[in-house]
C-alpha cells in the first residue's frame, strides 16, 4: 500500500511539472516497473518536433529535435543502498547496434551510475533535506565511440518522507491584562519542520495540552495564536498561567510526529479594586507650633492593585477643610497636611470624617468589603510659643532733619496662656532708630537725611522675659522730604559775540533741586550788571540777554554775572551762582570763530592725587632703605678693622713661586713692615709678641735696616696707607713665606749663604716662634737647640 501511494505521488508530480513547463502538447504515458527497485518509471514517446525555450544568460528561442525518451526520475529519500538499485532507464528512439551511455552533472558516476543498456542506478542513501534534486546530462555513443545522441538534460527528484519532527525554535512567553474580553490575543507560537512543507509531512497543527491552566485559553491550530476564552481573569486571584503547546505534523494525524513547549502567560494588573482604610478611626497628636504645609500623619490604605494603578481620591466630609488637607503619598496613602496654624488656647482638638474613592470603569472586586470612610481625631498639644507680632512687616514714616520721638509702635504678644511680658530691641548696629524696650515705641537717635538714605530697614527682636523665646520682624522707615536743599544752576557754556546787539539772547538758565518736592524756580540778578540782564518766564526757565555793549576780544576784562535762584518751596531756599560769560568773535549766523581764552582752573582728580602720593611714598621708602644699607656697611667695616683679625694665606714650601719680581701673586708688605720695626727679632725675655696684623697696621717709624731700603718698599707703604684709609675696602693682608733666594727680595735673604753669622745685625731667634717646620733654618742661624725645644 505504501509503495502504491509513492507511485501515485510520483505520477502526479511528473504530470504537474510537464503541464507547467508547457513542453509537451500531447503525451502518451507508459508505465513500466523497475525490476530491482520496484519504482515507477514514466516514459513519454515523442510524437514529433517540439518547440523548447531555453533560459540561459541570454534567452534564445530555437527548435531542436530530440530522440531521447524519458521524463523526470524519482528516488525516495533515506532508502537503504547496501547495493545500487535501479531508478529508471535512459532511452532513445534511434537504433544503433552498439550503444554506450555517459552521464555528467551533480552526483554523476558517484551517486548515480549508468550501464551500457541505459539503466540508471543509485549507489547511496539520499536525504531530501540536504538536496532535493540532482541535475544531470546524458549522451549516447555507438561502438566506435561516435556521438549518436547529443546531450539531454534530466532531473532526479528526491521525494520526501516524514523523517523529521517539529521543533520550537525558542521559548515563548505572553501577557494579558486582567478582565480582558474573550478572544484577546496573548501570544503567537510557531514551530518548524524540516520536511517538505508542500506535503503533509511538513504541515503542522497546534493544540493545547489539557490541564487546569489551559481551560482559560485556546490556540488556533493553524496559526498558533493563543487567545483568551474567558473574561474573568483576575491578577489578584492568579497572576500567572503555564500552558503546554503541542505541534504535530501530518496535519495533526495520529501518525504524525509531535513537539511540545511550555508558554508562560502573565496576567497584568488593572485598577479593579478600590482603596480601603485599614482602620475605622485614626488618632493623631500634633503640637500647636506645627509648620504649615507639613505632614501631620498618614492615613494608611489597603489596595490589592499594583501601586501604579492605584488612584485613590480623598475628601474631608464634615468641615475643617480650611485647616487640614489630604495629599497622596508616594505609596498612594493619604498624608494629612496642615493648612492653617493651630492654637491650643483657641481649639485643642479636631474631629472629622474622611472618605476615599476611586473611579473605575467596572464594578470593583472588593466593592462590598472595602472600608471607604474613616474618622480622624486630632489632639492639639500645648507648647511654649515665641512672641507673635501684630503685623508680618511694619512700615512707618519719619521727617528728615528732625528728632522724632514717636515714629510708631511695634507690638508683639505672648500667645501662651502665661502671657509673659515682652522686651524689644533692635539688632542692627549703627541704626539711627531706637526702640523703647518695654513699649516698642520707635524714635530717632539722630536726624535723618533723605538725600543720603531715603529708607531705613532693620529688624526688631521681641523676647519673652526673662530670657525666653524670641521672634523677629522687619521694619521699614521711609524718610519724608522737606525743602532743605538749595537749588543748583544748570546751564550750557555761555558766550557773547562782539557784534551782539541789545536784547540779544545769549543763553538759557535752568536749575535742579535734590529735594523730592516739586519746585518752581525763579531767576534774577544778585548784583547789578551793566552788560547783561535776566528775563524770567515763570516756568522755571530764564534767558540771559545783552543789556549794553560793545564787546571786544581785546578787552582784558572777563565778563560774568551773579545769578540768584529761588525754588519757591517752604521754606524758600535761595542760592547765588557766579556765571562766567566768554567773549567771542562770531560769523553772521552767530557761530563763534574765535574766543577769548579765559582763566582755566587746573584740577586734579582724587585718583590722580592718590597715585602721586603712592609714588612719592615708594621713592621715600627706597631712599630710607638705601641710607640704612650704607650705614650698616660702614658699621660692619669699622668693627672689622677694630677686631684685630688677620687673614693669612699659607703657602707650602713645595710651591713654586713666580720669581723675585712677582709682586702680584705675593704680598711682601708684611715682611717689609716687620723688618722696619724689628718685630721679627726675638726678644730675650721670650715674652709674647703682639699680633703681626696689629704691628703691620700701625708700624712705628724707626730707621729701616739697610737690607729693607728700596723704591719698592716706599711704594708698598704708600699703597698700604691708602688701603688703611679706604673705608669701603676690606683689609685683607697676606703673609707669604719665601723659601728661595733673590738679590732683589725686599725681605732680605733668609739663607746663610754670602753672609756671616757674626756680621749680621739681625737676631734670628724669632725663627723659634715659627714652629717645627723652621727648626732646620733656626739651626743654620745659630739658634740653640735647647732654646728651640724650650719654645715647643
Amino acid at each position: 500500500m505504501r509503495g502504491f501511494l509513492a507511485w501515485t505521488v510520483c505520477v502526479m508530480m511528473a504530470w504537474l511539472q510537464l503541464r507547467t513547463m508547457g513542453l509537451v502538447a500531447m503525451m502518451a504515458l507508459s508505465v513500466s516497473l523497475a525490476e530491482d527497485s520496484g519504482l515507477p518509471v514514466v516514459e513519454a514517446e515523442q510524437r514529433g518536433p517540439v518547440e523548447i525555450v531555453k533560459k540561459e544568460s541570454h534567452p534564445v528561442l530555437f527548435r531542436q529535435k530530440r530522440e531521447w525518451i524519458w521524463n523526470s526520475l524519482y528516488v525516495i529519500e533515506e532508502q537503504p543502498a547496501s547495493r545500487a538499485y535501479k531508478i529508471g532507464q535512459l532511452r532513445s528512439s534511434q537504433r544503433a547496434e552498439v550503444k554506450k551511455f555517459k552521464i555528467e552533472g551533480e552526483g554523476a558516476n558517484t551517486i548515480f551510475t549508468v550501464d551500457h543498456k541505459g539503466d540508471l542506478f543509485v549507489t547511496t542513501t539520499l536525504d531530501r533535506e540536504k538536496k532535493n534534486a540532482y541535475h544531470l546530462t546524458a549522451r549516447m555513443y555507438d561502438g566506435n565511440n561516435k556521438l549518436i545522441e547529443d546531450s539531454g538534460d534530466f532531473v532526479v527528484q528526491v521525494t520526501d518522507i516524514n523523517d523529521n519532527t517539529p521543533v520550537f525554535p525558542r521559548t515563548y512567553n505572553g501577557s494579558i491584562m486582567e478582565r480582558s474580553t474573550i478572544g484577546t490575543k496573548v501570544v503567537e507560537v510557531r514551530a518548524t519542520d524540516a520536511d517538505d512543507p508542500t506535503t503533509a509531512n511538513g504541515e503542522l497543527r497546534y493544540s493545547l495540552a489539557q490541564d487546569v491552566d489551559s481551560l482559560s485559553f485556546e490556540i488556533d491550530s493553524i496559526t498558533g495564536v493563543i487567545s483568551c476564552k474567558t473574561n474573568t481573569l483576575d491578577r489578584e486571584t492568579k497572576s500567572q498561567y503555564v500552558v503546554v503547546v503541542k505541534a504535530q505534523d501530518m496535519r495533526g494525524m495520529a501518525t504524525g510526529s509531535t513537539a511540545t513547549t511550555s508558554v508562560t502567560i502573565t496576567i497584568t494588573d488593572t485598577n479593579d479594586n478600590i482603596a480601603s482604610f485599614t482602620r475605622k478611626t485614626y488618632e493623631l497628636h500634633v503640637p500647636e507650633d506645627h509648620k504649615l504645609n507639613e505632614k501631620i500623619g498618614t492615613l494608611e490604605l489597603e489596595d490589592r492593585d499594583q501601586i501604579q494603578n492605584k488612584e485613590p481620591i480623598f475628601k474631608i466630609l464634615n468641615g475643617n477643610i480650611n485647616v487640614f488637607n489630604i495629599e497622596l503619598s508616594p505609596n498612594k496613602d493619604g498624608n494629612l497636611m496642615l493648612k492653617q496654624a493651630l492654637d491650643y488656647e483657641t481649639t485643642n482638638s479636631y474631629t472629622f470624617t474622611v472618605q476615599v474613592k476611586e473611579n473605575l470603569p467596572f464594578t470593583a472586586d472588593n466593592e462590598k468589603t472595602a472600608l471607604t470612610t474613616a474618622e480622624v481625631n486630632i489632639k492639639v498639644l500645648d507648647v511654649d510659643e515665641a512672641p507673635v507680632f501684630s503685623q508680618p512687616i511694619y512700615t512707618f514714616n519719619a521727617t528728615e532733619e528732625r528728632i522724632v520721638s514717636n515714629i510708631g509702635k511695634v507690638i508683639a504678644r505672648d500667645p501662651d496662656r502665661a502671657s509673659k511680658s515682652i522686651r524689644y530691641s533692635i539688632l542692627d548696629k549703627d541704626c539711627p532708630i531706637g526702640i523703647n524696650p518695654l513699649t516698642g515705641q520707635l524714635f530717632t537717635l539722630r536726624m535723618l537725611d533723605r538725600e543720603l538714605e531715603a529708607t531705613h530697614m532693620f529688624q526688631v527682636k521681641a523676647q519673652e522675659e526673662p530670657s525666653g523665646l524670641e521672634s523677629f520682624v522687619k521694619v521699614n522707615i521711609i524718610v519724608q522730604d522737606i525743602n532743605d536743599n538749595k537749588p543748583e544752576l544748570t546751564v550750557d557754556e555761555i558766550f557773547v559775540c562782539e557784534n551782539d546787539l541789545t536784547n540779544t539772547v545769549i543763553g538759557t538758565l535752568r536749575a535742579t533741586d535734590k529735594d523730592d518736592q516739586p519746585a518752581s524756580f525763579s531767576f534774577s540778578l544778585a548784583s547789578e550788571s551793566s552788560n547783561f540782564s535776566i528775563k524770567d518766564y515763570g516756568n522755571s526757565t530764564a534767558d540771559i540777554m545783552v543789556k549794553q555793549g560793545p564787546f571786544s576780544l581785546d578787552d582784558p576784562k572777563d565778563y560774568s554775572m551773579d545769578v540768584r535762584i529761588s525754588d519757591g518751596g517752604r521754606p524758600i531756599q535761595t542760592s547765588i551762582t557766579k556765571l562766567a560769560i566768554k567773549s567771542c568773535r562770531c560769523d553772521a549766523r552767530r557761530i563763534p570763530t574765535q574766543c577769548k581764552a579765559g582763566a582755566r582752573r587746573m584740577g586734579v582728580s582724587v585718583h590722580a592725587l592718590i597715585a602721586i602720593l603712592l609714588c612719592i611714598l615708594t621713592i621715600l621708602v627706597i631712599v630710607i632703605l638705601f641710607v640704612m644699607r650704607k650705614r650698616y656697611q660702614k658699621d660692619s667695616l669699622a668693627s672689622m678693622k677694630n677686631s684685630g683679625e688677620i687673614h693669612e694665606q699659607l703657602v707650602t714650601y713645595d710651591e713654586e713661586g713666580g720669581g723675585e719680581m712677582d709682586t702680584n701673586g705675593y704680598d711682601v708688605s708684611i715682611l717689609t713692615s716687620a723688618c722696619h720695626d724689628g718685630s721679627l727679632l726675638r726678644h730675650p725675655d721670650h715674652h709674647p709678641h703682639p699680633s703681626l696684623y696689629a704691628m703691620v697696621q700701625k708700624p712705628p717709624h724707626h730707621a729701616q735696616p739697610t737690607a729693607c731700603k728700596g723704591d719698592m718698599a716706599v711704594m708698598i707703604e704708600v699703597k698700604k696707607d691708602e688701603a688703611d684709609h679706604d673705608r669701603d675696602g676690606f683689609p685683607y693682608d697676606t703673609l707669604h713665606i719665601y723659601g728661595y733666594e733673590g738679590p732683589e727680595s725686599l725681605a732680605g735673604s733668609l739663607s746663610s749663604l754670602q753672609s756671616s753669622s757674626t756680621g749680621s745685625n739681625l737676631d734670628y731667634d724669632f725663627l723659634n716662634d715659627w714652629g717645627p717646620r723652621f727648626r732646620t733654618l733656626a739651626e743654620l742661624y745659630g739658634v740653640d737647640a735647647p732654646d728651640y725645644y724650650h719654645q715647643y
